[in-house]
């Protein structure tokens, strides 16, 4: 089992080569509307959706409550998605919540501004104003978009496993050269490592989607961390006694782990409605 994930610029043919790469490995190819479609059927409404979906979120929308919703919406999406086995997921910073697997091929597509400029304006019928337009706005947005969610640099090379320029490379060659790659890299080993420990980020998330919507625990920030047999939770709280409840469903949700706490107290702190 193996997981890819790509990141792409705009008009940096990401959906032509992702399509390619699940023809000639066999792996199912996510895209954006599945992705989309996986959110919704968790509970995030689709009127809100579009406030945050790979998109730098405005001023008021960063503030509100539905913008930590949305994160453990879309982290539960691609991490349910992944253990499915054998994926490609094209953004919504999935590189970045899958960044701990040993099978994660995290790859990323670009090309310069004119090369992009003449597919938009093939594509869409469009001049040049426009075409550099929507290269702005996307390049803004997903800039954005990984920095108020995961607090990421989108252009930071170190991040991936590769960066293609495609305007070097047409669809054909990029993908054969991608296969070449994930035939070579990812072996049985990483494949078992990659399944335990995707399980891990799985409970996890699932334990931080309990904690907040079931139980309706208001820990801002709330994130769950698995080292060995000791699970830590992190986050913002206003009082202690909320701590120690959430260390004790903690305990009965996951039990075998030793449930530590580095979650903040303080105590003027107000979530954001």
């Amino acid at each position: 089992m193996a997981i890819i994930a790509i990141s792409r610029q705009v008009a940096a043919l990401g959906d032509e080569i992702s399509k390619a790469l699940s023809e000639k490995l066999g792996y199912r190819f996510v895209n954006r509307k599945e992705l989309e479609k996986r959110i919704m059927d968790l509970g995030f409404p689709a009127e809100k959706l579009k406030k945050y979906d790979e998109r730098k979120p405005g001023f008021f929308a960063s503030l509100v409550k539905d913008r930590d919703e949305y994160l453990n919406y879309l982290q539960t999406a691609v991490l349910d998605t992944a253990a499915e086995g054998n994926c490609i997921l094209l953004g919504r910073g999935s590189f970045l919540i899958l960044e701990t697997l040993p099978n994660l091929i995290p790859l990323r597509f670009v090309a310069k501004d004119s090369i992009r400029m003449e597919r938009l304006m093939k594509e869409h019928n469009w001049n040049e104003k426009q075409a550099l337009q929507r290269i702005t706005e996307s390049d803004n947005n997903r800039k954005g978009f990984h920095k108020s969610f995961f607090n990421a640099e989108i252009e930071n090379p170190q991040q991936f496993l590769m960066v293609m320029n495609t305007g070097m490379f047409d669809v054909e060659s990029a993908s054969d050269a991608i296969v070449a790659v994930a035939k070579s890299v990812i072996t049985p080993e990483k494949e078992a490592a990659g399944k335990a420990k995707l399980q891990e980020l799985i409970n996890c998330q699932h334990l931080v989607n309990k904690l907040i919507f079931e139980y309706k625990l208001n820990i801002e920030f709330l994130r769950a961390v698995i080292n060995g047999n000791t699970l830590t939770l992190q986050g913002v709280a206003d009082s202690s006694v909320l701590v120690e409840r959430a260390i004790k469903i903690s305990a009965v949700e996951l039990p075998g782990y030793n449930i530590t706490s580095s979650i903040s107290v303080v105590q003027d702190f107000k979530t954001h409605l």
